[in-house]
């Protein structure tokens, strides 16, 4: 028999969109959801579900936020264990720290392990799913969803694929990435919550052939999602333009090969051309905002204000391990301090619904995760206003439940995500 589970406290979803017009508005507080059968069954008083429900086991979490779990829409878990190696650009920090390290992913072992080390890291931030990176070896997308597989977690992976640019032993070739990617979809895609995303790195470590190959993949398999980077560094866009001298910008190089579409994902896009903006606009291509990563190894300043006005999907995402945190929590302050500098900072309303539901919508998956809402599956995360004396002090001060929320944002870790539920069953918590 399906055992049934109301949590008490204040429940937070999420009506519209935060940034379409007043923030709060969009937004919903409940008092109590129910969970039965790995999803979430009824959301509203306290009152009324625990009559409707007499029978379920009850959790109080008294004057905690309940909100979806967070989705982080582009990670690298391969780069665990190497996160926050210091001082260097993008290109040469993929050269001294990234590509060593994920090399050591032909060894299934050690990729088991990495795999078993990142998920309980996200997951102690409250990190319910993930699109990730793997390595060019097909033993790294296996260890990743045979890990998360177990936990019963929705996850999105894919090998990455990359013919030239990088060191011997990291590299495959056009052939070798279309046949290796092929296989392990048909085998893991779709299977219990684990979905495949085709994963070429980025163009400079892709030939043409090879992204003429992943664009023919994805157009035998348009229901995948695509995930790849796009204007992360200025040097890294005139590198782009040297090794694709025909092309018209960044964009195109993928264009050209059939690698944009609405269920494309593309991180980072801080320097984009006004035609990559439409363009990406108009197939409805998401975009990943990235913003430790950014501020970490020196990128820049996305423009989140002007890209949501222009009507984009974006998704806000840690980037491990050139991010410099495992932390959602971390990853909403700094998304506030881009913003800052920008001159348009984000309200807490609207951190944490990119956090959530905006992220999952990056992933086309809005109809399924990233909110609390009958039918929804049931992955959740309970935040403790008061996890430390410094945050607990000045909530204490909040005049209003977002004011209360704000300082957890901005100085919240661990310590702040009191329990976490993972299709249902409590992954984290007493």
């Amino acid at each position: 028999m399906t055992e049934t589970t109301i949590l008490t406290g204040r429940v937070l979803s999420f009506d519209g969109t935060p940034f379409d017009d007043t923030p709060t508005e969009a937004a919903r507080f409940d008092s109590a959801v129910v969970l039965a059968g790995g999803q979430i069954v009824a959301r509203g008083t306290v009152a009324d579900l625990c009559a409707a429900y007499p029978q379920a086991k009850r959790h109080d979490h008294g004057d905690k936020v309940i909100c979806a779990g967070f989705v982080d829409p582009h990670v690298h878990y391969p780069q665990t264990a190497m996160i926050a190696s210091w001082g260097k650009r993008l290109i040469d920090w993929l050269n001294s720290y990234t590509f060593p390290e994920e090399m050591r992913f032909a060894d299934p072992a050690y990729a088991a392990r990495i795999a078993a080390r990142y998920l309980d890291l996200t997951t102690a931030e409250g990190t319910t799913t993930m699109c990730s990176f793997c390595t060019i070896h097909p033993e790294s997308v296996e260890a990743f969803f045979t890990e998360a597989q177990k936990r019963g977690q929705r996850v999105v992976a894919g090998k990455t694929c990359m013919d030239r640019n990088a060191p011997d032993g990291l590299r495959d070739t056009a052939q070798s990435g279309y046949d290796d990617s092929k296989a392990l979809l048909q085998r893991w895609h779709g299977v219990d919550r684990l979905s495949y995303a085709i994963t070429p790195r980025f163009s400079p470590t892709s030939s043409p052939e090879q992204l003429e190959a992943m664009g023919a993949l994805w157009a035998e398999h348009p229901d995948c999602l695509m995930q790849t980077h796009l204007s992360e560094q200025t040097d890294e866009i005139a590198w782009v333009k040297e090794l694709f001298p025909q092309a018209r910008d960044y964009l195109d190089t993928y264009e050209q090969f059939g690698l944009l579409g609405a269920n494309g994902l593309y991180g980072h896009a801080i320097h984009l051309e006004p035609r990559e903006r439409d363009r990406l606009r108009e197939v409805g291509a998401a975009l990943v905002h990235c913003p430790t990563s950014n501020t970490f190894i020196g990128s820049g300043l996305f423009d989140m204000t002007g890209l949501m006005a222009e009507g984009h999907r974006i998704g806000l995402a840690t980037d491990t391990g050139g991010g410099s945190s495992f932390s959602m929590l971390r990853t909403m302050a700094a998304a506030y301090e881009i913003g800052q500098l920008r001159g348009t900072p984000l309200h807490a309303a609207q951190l944490l619904w990119l956090a959530t539901a905006g992220s999952a919508q990056a992933l086309g998956m809005a109809d399924r995760i990233g909110n609390i809402a009958p039918g929804m599956e049931a992955d959740l995360v309970v935040l403790d206003l008061s996890s430390t004396p410094a945050i607990a002090q000045r909530a204490a001060e909040a005049g209003d439940i977002w004011e209360a929320v704000f300082p957890t944002l901005m100085m919240g870790d661990d310590r702040a995500v009191a329990e976490v539920w993972i299709g249902g069953r409590r992954a984290k918590g007493d």
